[in-house]
């Protein structure tokens, strides 16, 4: 039984993923998603220690869908030639190794490429491939640390915090995905492949976005402010009588439309919140004037009647409210698939919907090496070769 494509959109390219833990994992996975043969190439168990959590835990789960998976030992010589010959049928190599690693292994780029001048090699390292800290290994909150972001996440006074998610390894495998999507369309008209390159450092400091490009136009460092927004006041987390919620009253129009649903009209002809300079100046006092309004009601109520006056404003959930909102559900965000047991489990869909070739998930993350034999068949390996293979412990 042939193995099931997510898409359509990508079902003409074939990934051999080298990737492990989670900025790689999260590159492959969003051209599995979208169809890609993603072939999972994992060290046997004996070979190497296993990297990236629990397989049967919900983030291994997540990562790994719609992926199919075989064992290879790369540091025998048998494994290692297997491998070279699957990569001149192959369309993308990904590895998130540090850098002298795959040269070590004789697997860089510029080796891969004399086999496949056609190859895709994209490569995610903690940061960068060279300069001075390019073999140094990466980790998310170090690159976090770093790159900027816990120095403006937080209360002000408070320290360096790290954000909830390892923002700053799903942004490095997504920009890498990205990466190498564009170079498969520039290599429908150059007939030539490519190496795309990311880093979690740089990735994250690309994520700063307007607070990097507030430094490097104005000269402005950013600091720690909490649940206000840095620059469009009042924008925050306001106490109502049964919880918190957010508002963001930002721009003259917007503040006008709040101070008159939350009967507030006072604050209007107060001159220190005439403009929104003078709201960002006076911030702390305007929140807590603010906070004397939104008390009197519950969130639910807040949320209907600012959203109908056109004001933005929203509950904050935790994760089990935010998976029972209606919008939520009817997005469709998760869905889900078949375990091996037969008993279903829910995982994140992706978050974009193509109107002709959408993404599944259609099979569940693989056990390791399950499909070590049916991917070397279809790589034209005999079943002499195979086996030859396992005899030399290179699968």
């Amino acid at each position: 039984m042939p193995f099931p494509h997510a898409s359509k959109a990508l079902a003409r390219f074939t990934v051999l993923d080298l990737t492990r833990v989670r900025s790689g994992p999260t590159c492959v996975r969003q051209l599995a998603d979208w169809g890609a043969n993603v072939i999972k190439i994992e060290s046997p168990p004996e070979a190497e220690e296993p990297m990236g959590g629990p397989r049967e835990g919900g983030d291994f789960q997540n990562l790994h869908r719609n992926k199919r998976s075989m064992t290879l030992n790369l540091k025998a010589p048998e494994g290692l030639a297997a491998f070279k010959r699957m990569v001149k049928k192959a369309d993308v190599v990904v590895e998130n190794f540090r850098p002298d690693v795959k040269r070590r292994l004789g697997i860089d780029y510029k080796t891969l490429a004399k086999l496949n001048p056609r190859i895709v090699y994209a490569s995610i390292s903690g940061f960068g491939q060279d300069g001075p800290y390019s073999n140094r290994p990466g980790f998310d909150q170090i690159a976090q640390g770093m790159g900027g972001l816990m120095s403006i996440t937080g209360l002000p006074g408070q320290g360096p915090v790290r954000v909830g998610i390892p923002v700053a390894d799903l942004t490095a495998g997504l920009f890498a995905a990205l990466g190498i999507l564009v170079a498969l369309l520039e290599r429908e008209k150059s007939g030539k492949g490519q190496h795309i390159t990311t880093s979690l450092l740089q990735a994250q400091i690309f994520m700063l976005d307007f607070q990097a490009a507030r430094y490097l136009v104005q000269g402005e460092v950013a600091r720690q402010a909490g649940n206000n927004h840095p620059t469009s006041i009042p924008t925050g987390v306001f106490k109502t009588k049964d919880g918190y919620i957010n508002i963001a009253a930002t721009g003259q129009r917007i503040w006008q439309r709040f101070c008159e649903a939350a009967g507030a009209v006072a604050l209007l002809k107060n001159p220190d919140y005439q403009t929104g300079e003078s709201r960002s100046k006076h911030r702390d006092a305007l929140n807590a004037e603010i906070e004397t309004y939104i008390a009197g009601r519950t969130s639910a109520e807040w949320v209907e009647r600012l959203n109908e006056a056109g004001v933005p404003c929203g509950p904050i959930y935790a994760i089990d409210q935010m998976f029972a909102d209606p919008q939520v559900r009817h997005l469709k965000v998760a869905q889900s698939v078949t375990r091996k047991d037969k008993s279903r489990m829910q995982l994140l869909a992706q978050p974009v919907t193509l109107s002709r070739t959408p993404s599944r998930l259609v099979a569940r993350p693989p056990e390791i090496g399950e499909h070590t034999e049916a991917v070397l068949r279809e790589f034209g390996f005999a079943a002499r070769e195979i086996a030859a293979l396992r005899k030399a412990n290179a699968l």
